[in-house]
């Protein structure tokens, strides 16, 4: 089955907000690992390439020549590691490398095809006064053979030191490194580098037939902006009154707190959710929050907060009746409209939702 995508607008875009200045303490040392370790920690599960860079882009050619530049003893540059508390080595730069690496010492080059057939890696491209040209890795002289396992492939290594207990370091890094020619958005760093089932939960629950009536897109946002506003619910649900600004860096500890997706919080959020949602899609119809023109996250954020604290102490006339006393205030108007993520701002806003939607 296709999934459909689609642009979700945003009256007040989640990422446009100043940088985070937490200071960090990133311990970076080399490591030199030879091509067996490579293949063998690959192989172990020791090393990750983030979900975002899973594309292996080289031709056979272009890894034909890295393996050539190792036989022959020419200087490869180095990859980079983002070591990670449970000592993963997720890959910053150089996943063409090591894939190609893997790919040799295995036999295959790139993945199956859509009918379970894998390419043989023969050495293609190299001079044919090159004794490696045309060759498998196991046809290769058992001197050769050695020498490639036993070549080495230099790694820089990142570690955050501190703070601990939050590595949300590893969303900066990846962030400032994000250079191609797409920008990843916020949320599709946070999937990869705060792995676990949040991530799963949270895509799930973003299917909710309500809660998309409730954004006003049926197909889901391309770049997971709405995956990132359940986030933000998730985050802020219970705890409202303990955000503080950033809303960036919020969203990041939230993630890597809750990565796993167990606990009280995950277990009463995503029981309560889909409750919340078909309320507020039964009272409100659908887009009740897009108030002047594109979606409001923030009205989303207030409305929505407050219910998933009290799912059960609205009827919907009373939820319709109330909302549309909130949704024209003037106080509320103005907290849903500039500097959205700002503390006050937000503690602000929920609070006046809180007083009018409970009474």
């Amino acid at each position: 089955m296709t999934t459909i995508f689609d642009d979700l607008e945003l009256e007040d875009e989640l990422e446009e907000e100043e940088e985070v200045s937490v200071v960090y303490d990133i311990a970076s040392y080399p490591s030199d690992f030879t091509l067996a370790g490579i293949a063998q920690m690959w192989k172990d599960g020791d090393i990750e390439i983030p979900d975002f860079q899973r594309e292996f882009v080289w031709t056979i050619r272009q890894s034909s020549l890295l393996i050539d530049s190792f036989l022959c003893g020419l200087p490869v540059p180095p990859v980079f590691f983002y070591v990670d508390e449970d000592n993963k080595n997720l890959v910053i730069d150089g996943q063409q490398r090591i894939l190609s690496v893997v790919y040799f010492i295995e036999g295959y080059f790139g993945n199956e095809s859509t009918q379970g057939k894998r390419q043989v890696f023969r050495l293609t491209g190299l001079s044919d006064k090159s004794s490696y040209a045309g060759r498998r890795f196991h046809e290769l002289e058992d001197a050769d053979q050695r020498k490639l396992k036993q070549s080495v492939l230099r790694a820089v290594n990142i570690r955050q030191l501190k703070p601990t207990g939050e590595g949300t370091s590893a969303y900066h890094i990846f962030e400032r490194l994000n250079t191609g020619g797409t920008p990843l958005k916020p949320q599709e760093i946070r999937n990869s580098v705060f792995r676990g089932q949040l991530a799963s939960k949270l895509k799930e629950a973003n299917r909710d037939k309500n809660w998309r009536k409730i954004l006003g897109k049926p197909n889901l946002d391309k770049h997971q902006k709405d995956v990132e506003i359940l986030l933000r619910l998730f985050a802020l649900a219970g705890a409202a009154d303990k955000y503080e600004k950033p809303m960036k860096e919020y969203l990041n500890c939230a993630m890597r707190r809750h990565a796993a997706g167990t606990g009280k919080k995950v277990e009463v959020f995503f029981n309560v959710f889909p409750k919340v949602a078909a309320l507020v899609a039964d009272a409100l119809g659908a887009k009740p929050f897009n108030l002047r023109g594109p979606l409001n996250a923030s009205a989303l954020d207030a409305v929505m907060t407050v219910l998933l604290e009290q799912p059960d102490a609205l009827s919907p006339e009373q939820l319709r009746e109330r909302y549309a006393t909130l949704s024209l205030h003037p106080e509320f108007k103005e907290l849903t409209l500039l500097a959205t993520t700002d503390t006050k701002t937000v503690h602000g806003r929920v609070k006046l939702a809180r007083k009018i939607l409970m009474g």
